[in-house]
């Protein structure tokens, strides 16, 4: 089994957070326009939730801590 880096995992979800963050608004409109617009939200949402998440392996599981807090 090739060898697992979850820091780099953790780096490649900070790094589509900000990928989506930074995505121009493609040439839509009306329902089109607020789709996209939606979505990109919830995609910057999950990404960042992931990103900033502390790890560690419990009885054989990855562990992803993700505060649920402001803090």
């Amino acid at each position: 089994m090739a060898q697992f880096d979850i820091d780099a995992m953790l780096e490649r979800y900070r790094a589509r957070a900000e990928a989506v963050r930074e995505r121009p608004l493609p040439p839509v409109a009306g329902e089109g326009r607020r789709a996209f617009i939606e979505q990109a939200g919830l995609d910057y949402t999950d990404f960042s939730l992931v990103g900033g998440a502390a790890w560690s392996v419990e009885d054989d599981h990855l562990v992803l801590r993700i505060p649920l807090a402001g803090g």
